[in-house]
């Protein structure tokens, strides 16, 4: 057996009398790894251009986020390919995500420091930040809040400081939404969902993730103060961006 292959996600394989509101409770962080790798089209590749565009922009003694960090795959990301003299803050709100986040760097043999923050990102200061993640977070923020989440992260940048934003989108067509979402549920299928696990954690995040169009986050990211916006990735309906102060 793979000591390192995640526990599989099997959360949702049985019939539920009753599907709860999703939550990053101690259950999805059990499972959250395999969660994401079977659920997120291009999940690696965002991972793995996190490391490359860190390396491109962050230089030595500079202050990295990880906002929504989970089990702190994208800090590690960062971590891997930034000087050893950078620190690197990750949050969560969720103190079971946090707990093995920490466990995960503990185990990481890299040099750059990383504190792991239990804490809510609304309530936290971004400073002389050169780098900051937002991984698959703000969907679950209130829509009303989301503008305020990106100015303070504007705020705390260091001028030519990057944002990278990834997100599940919505999209702009009713024929382009249902397509999409076919492909995406078919992707699923693909790695291993059945379509009891398909329908059941969609009904339990219903209502809890609630996706932006692409043209939505940009436009936002503008009025945040972002001076140029880039799209950098797209695999159906889950994308990425590259926003520099």
């Amino acid at each position: 057996m793979n000591q390192n292959k995640p526990p599989s996600d099997q959360l949702f394989a049985r019939p539920l009398e009753q599907v709860e509101r999703f939550s990053f409770d101690e259950h999805v962080a059990g499972v959250f790894a395999d969660m994401i790798a079977r659920s997120v089209p291009g999940y690696d590749l965002t991972l793995t251009m996190i490391g490359v565009i860190a390396a491109h922009f962050v230089q030595e003694h500079r202050r990295c986020y990880d906002l929504g960090c989970s089990l702190g795959a994208a800090t590690l990301a960062m971590r891997h390919r930034i000087p050893d003299s950078c620190h690197i803050v990750a949050v969560d709100n969720s103190e079971a995500m946090s707990r093995r986040c920490r466990e995960n760097i503990r185990q990481d043999k890299a040099a750059a420091r990383v504190d792991v923050l239990c804490a809510d990102i609304m309530d936290i200061g971004i400073d002389q930040a050169t780098m900051v993640t937002f991984n698959f977070t703000l969907q679950f923020i209130p829509a009303g809040q989301r503008l305020s989440v990106l100015e303070t992260i504007y705020r705390g940048l260091e001028p030519g400081g990057v944002l990278i934003l990834s997100e599940k989108i919505a999209l702009p067509g009713d024929s382009e939404q249902e397509l999409f979402e076919t492909l995406h549920h078919d992707f699923k299928r693909t790695m291993g969902y059945s379509d009891l696990e398909i329908a059941q954690k969609r009904a339990a995040l219903d209502q809890v993730l609630v996706p932006d169009t692409t043209d939505t986050h940009k436009e936002r990211l503008h009025m945040a103060g972002f001076r140029e916006v880039y799209t950098w990735f797209q695999c159906v309906n889950f994308a990425s961006w590259l926003a520099i102060k």
